[in-house]
């Protein structure tokens, strides 16, 4: 058994590093520990002293006293070099720490005057791919100017677009440039489906969009509108006068919706989604974005109603696990009742019921209900 003796920090990959040799503590029994578990710290002590001499340590040690003698105890070891600590590690070390010295050599070659040691460590999960293609991308970013172009539009070999908004930070560090000059990413859409039967039957488009910061308005200024989770239940939504059905769009929906100033201006706005916690916290979520939205068919009783629809698994078949509780201050009493259960460790029911496994004439008399009520 190997002692648990801590390493200095990152190993460093320079040579000539001032880190090394490094002393490092192996711990250091307590008085109360000498003197009632002598037995145990004795051979705790042997076990330190054993592997420190299998791997070529320098050991210190301390006079402590235990029962009236005098007891001689290991207090630090000291590690020669980085080399010597990764071959004490084991568990690829080595393979990583050469890893780290070639890519730091490399950057400081390429890139002079850049902070090779930094990037390598920010670049320590990189696969050789990646970090070849982050090279080749900054040194393309250092040398050419690429104002209105999009992600997407760069030309570099094996590069694509999210690649790039994932490693900006580090493209932008080694090309030595604050900003790479990509146009934004496009503003978010709406989809939507017209409900009103009157406008429909006058054969009127029946499905449109939006842009986020366009001045476009529908075709009518809706009376109510369903914010849906999932497409299908969106666009097949039943008949309904004055009615527009908006696809969610997941937890980034909040946001472009409250943006929208005829949503937001709707009187009536209900939200339905998933009953488990994540679809209540997107409508906590879109309450915090400042719309007055009611749920729709997300609450305990409507749980109940519906359970034997419920999932068990996710989308990859496997288990769902417990999410972790937040705090959702924008939930109503009985929507946070639910909420409460779903991400009870405890709970043994199952922990998702999707909306689209509830019929839509349902969810259509829990609006119409909804709306005589108010």
């Amino acid at each position: 058994m190997i002692p648990a003796v801590g390493v200095c920090g990152t190993f460093p990959v320079a040579s000539g590093s001032d880190t090394w040799p490094c002393r490092v503590p192996v711990g250091r029994p307590s008085t109360a520990d000498l003197n009632g578990h002598f037995a145990a710290v004795q051979s705790w002590a042997f076990e330190i002293k054993d592997w420190a001499a299998r791997g070529g340590l320098p050991l210190a040690d301390e006079t402590r006293r235990a029962h009236g003698t005098n007891q001689l105890l290991p207090t630090h070891v000291t590690i020669a070099s980085a080399d010597a600590a990764a071959a004490l590690l084991g568990n690829k070390w080595p393979e990583r720490l050469a890893r780290g010295r070639a890519r730091a050599a490399h950057l400081g070659a390429r890139f002079p005057g850049v902070d090779a040691a930094a990037l390598t460590k920010a670049t320590d999960t990189y696969t050789d791919a990646d970090f070849a293609l982050l090279c080749d991308a900054a040194e393309w970013f250092a040398r050419n100017d690429a104002t209105g172009l999009t992600a997407r539009q760069v030309p570099i070999e094996g590069l694509h677009a999210k690649w790039l908004n994932t490693h900006a930070r580090e493209v932008r560090t080694l090309a030595g440039v604050e900003d790479l000059g990509l146009l934004p990413k496009h503003p978010a859409r709406l989809h939507f489906t017209y409900l009103d039967p009157s406008y429909l039957h006058g054969h009127g488009r029946r499905h449109d969009s939006i842009t986020v910061g366009d001045s476009m308005a529908p075709a009518y200024a809706p009376q109510v509108v369903i914010i849906s989770e999932n497409k299908d239940t969106a666009i097949y939504f039943p008949a309904l006068a004055g009615g527009i059905a908006v696809e969610g769009g997941g937890n980034a929906g909040p946001q472009p919706a409250a943006q929208t100033p005829w949503l937001a201006a709707c009187p009536n706005v209900f939200y339905w989604g998933d009953m488990d916690a994540v679809g209540l916290t997107i409508l906590n979520d879109f309450r915090a974005a400042g719309l007055q939205v009611r749920s729709l068919l997300m609450d305990r009783t409507a749980f109940a109603s519906h359970e034997r629809f419920g999932a068990t698994t996710d989308a990859n078949g496997l288990p769902l696990n417990v999410t972790k509780r937040r705090d959702l201050p924008f939930l109503t009493p009985a929507e946070r009742e639910l909420y409460n259960d779903l991400t009870d460790p405890s709970w043994t029911r199952v922990r998702r019921v999707e909306q689209e496994r509830i019929p839509l004439p349902l969810a259509l008399d829990a609006v119409v209900m909804a709306l005589a009520e108010s």
